[in-house]
């Protein structure tokens, strides 16, 4: 008796150098502002300074450090391989990206320990995780579900809307009014759902499209609730656990600084906003990736690959849909929320359509599906438009030929070859 085993195919060194020479000019990109340019106080004004040779260190260690990680990732699977065959059921398929994603949570950990008195470099760092969490958002509805979304933007408003009335009218504080805004993000969620159960493909896009429209001329237009076209101000920032992030003072509570004996500084509420931030993403990433194992989670894969299969095998496709439109609100609405608090003030122009293709760009060019990919994908979406404020004029016009560029190489994405979620076992074949 022999068993036939189905292997993959193992890459070879010009398909490893290449994807280690991928990463390494991925490293670059991120590293020229974090690491090649850095502004300097010179008699009151600030200098820029250059630091080439640390960023071609990292890039270089970030090419050979790919190669060992492709290396010793080939030589984990061929083990793991060997031990799963002789056992039963379906495990979960788990790749390098496992290794990367605990050693990117790190490094984020430890950014504003090395940036911390750099506002720049911190409130880059809180806009990429917001668009990482709306990332996650959408990458249910179509990553996971494949339904087509381009008003995403408007779960996102919600949510900051809910929160700021909430906050401004009655006096709702950010962890009060958070799950409450969730709530309210989820069930627009189902609202556009439901209408949208029997289209498809360029039909589902045109409605999600007029359902982002609608929900932005509403917040112009309802002056009385939503302030118009002058937003809504003065919207109260998150404390950390009742103790705010204000000057200290004698008479008034205790604040952060005085609770801890610190020394004032405008800086720890940034830190704290970006480490707040970096939790909420967490724990969406988290959420996701539990989602997908669940029945739900396979379901909505399978609808995606192929939806009359789905109602020929009996799985209630309505039921699908609506779910993953209400989870990926939810999460959209929650981001919101964050972003509200810390903004401080909040308008219709910031909920515009262009964030919904910002987001959507982010989902595809990362990789559907991939929750790794979308942060590969936020960080140079997110950071290719900072690194051309030196090129004004021709800001938008380097991103969106970045854009195409990155198309071009890599058509399904960054991570266009994802593990699936769930692996079945290999058979074992009786041969003569």
């Amino acid at each position: 008796m022999t068993a036939v085993f189905n292997l993959e195919h193992a890459p070879t060194w010009p398909e490893r150098l290449k994807d280690a020479a991928w990463i390494a000019f991925v490293a670059l990109l991120l590293g020229i502002p974090m690491i090649g340019l850095v502004t300097v106080d010179e008699g009151g004004k600030l200098v820029l300074q250059t630091r080439w040779p640390l960023l071609a260190v990292f890039v270089a260690l970030s090419f050979a450090g790919r190669l060992l990680l492709a290396y010793l990732g080939d030589l984990w699977k061929r083990r793991r391989r060997t031990a799963e065959t002789a056992l039963p059921g379906v495990r979960a398929a788990r790749g390098w990206t496992g290794v990367l994603g605990w050693a990117m949570i790190g490094l984020a950990a430890a950014l504003p320990l090395a940036f911390g008195d750099n506002r720049y470099v911190i409130d880059t760092l809180t806009t990429v995780l917001i668009y990482v969490m709306l990332g996650w958002g959408l990458n249910v509805v179509v990553g996971l579900a494949g339904l087509l979304d381009l008003g995403y933007v408007a779960f996102y408003a919600v949510g900051a809307y809910t929160y700021a009335l909430l906050a401004t009218h009655f006096g709702w504080g950010f962890w009060e009014a958070l799950p409450v805004a969730g709530a309210a993000a989820a069930l627009f969620g189902i609202l556009l759902g439901w209408p949208t159960l029997r289209l498809r493909g360029d039909y589902l896009a045109i409605v999600t499209l007029g359902f982002g429209e609608i929900i932005r001329l509403v917040l112009v237009n309802w002056t009385d609730l939503t302030g118009g076209p002058n937003g809504i101000a003065s919207i109260p920032r998150p404390s950390f656990f009742g103790l705010p992030f204000k000057p200290p003072t004698d008479d008034g509570p205790a604040t952060f600084a005085q609770f801890f004996g610190l020394e004032y500084s405008p800086h720890h509420r940034l830190i704290f906003l970006y480490y707040l931030i970096l939790v909420l993403a967490l724990l969406t990433n988290l959420f996701v990736l539990r989602l997908r194992k669940l029945p739900i989670g396979r379901a909505w894969e399978a609808m995606r690959e192929d939806e009359i299969a789905c109602k020929a095998l009996g799985i209630n496709v309505t039921n699908v849909k609506l779910s993953a439109f209400a989870l990926g609100a939810m999460l959209g609405g929650l981001a919101g929320v964050f972003f509200a608090a810390r903004q401080g003030f909040i308008s219709p122009e910031s909920f515009v359509f262009t964030e919904s293709a910002i987001i959507l760009a982010i989902v595809v060019l990362g990789g559907m599906g991939s929750q790794f990919g979308v942060v590969l994908a936020a960080l140079v979406l997110v950071l290719l438009p900072e690194l051309g404020r030196n090129f004004a004029e021709y800001r938008m016009l380097l991103f969106g030929a970045a854009m195409i560029l990155i198309m071009i190489w890599k058509p399904g994405g960054l991570l266009a070859h994802r593990a699936p979620t769930l692996r079945a076992p290999v058979a074992a074949k009786e041969t003569a």
